[in-house]
C-alpha cells in the first residue's frame, strides 16, 4: 500500500513502484531514500524508424549514503544494448539488493 501511495504523490514516471528521473543522457532509477540507486548513462545512440534510440547504456548501482567514500559509492557496474534491458537489469538489481543489504 505505501508503494502505491508514493506513486500517487510522485510527479516522476514509476517503474514497479520506483521513480525514473532523468537528467539529459543519465538516467537515475530508484528512490534517493533507499540504501541504493542504480545510474544509466546513455553513452551510444542510434537512429532507428528516425527515433533516437540508445544502444550502449552503462549502468550503476550506487550506495546513497553521503558517508561513503566517492570509490565506495559503486556497487555494481553493467553495460546493456538498450534502455529496456538497463532498466530491467536495475530493476532485479534494486530487489535483490532491498532482500539482501549486505550486497
Amino acid at each position: 500500500m505505501a508503494q502505491t501511495n508514493q506513486a500517487e504523490k510522485s510527479n516522476f514516471p514509476m517503474f514497479k513502484g520506483r521513480p525514473l528521473v532523468r537528467c539529459k543522457d543519465t538516467v537515475y532509477y530508484g528512490n534517493m531514500q533507499d540504501e541504493y540507486v542504480v545510474m544509466m548513462k546513455i553513452m551510444e545512440t542510434k537512429m532507428e524508424d528516425g527515433i533516437e534510440m540508445a544502444s550502449k547504456v552503462l549502468l550503476q548501482m550506487l550506495r546513497t549514503d553521503p558517508a561513503v567514500s566517492p570509490k565506495d559509492m559503486i556497487v555494481k557496474k553493467s553495460e546493456k544494448a538498450s534502455l529496456y534491458d538497463a532498466i530491467d537489469v536495475a530493476a532485479i538489481w534494486l530487489d535483490r539488493a532491498m532482500k539482501n543489504p549486505e550486497n
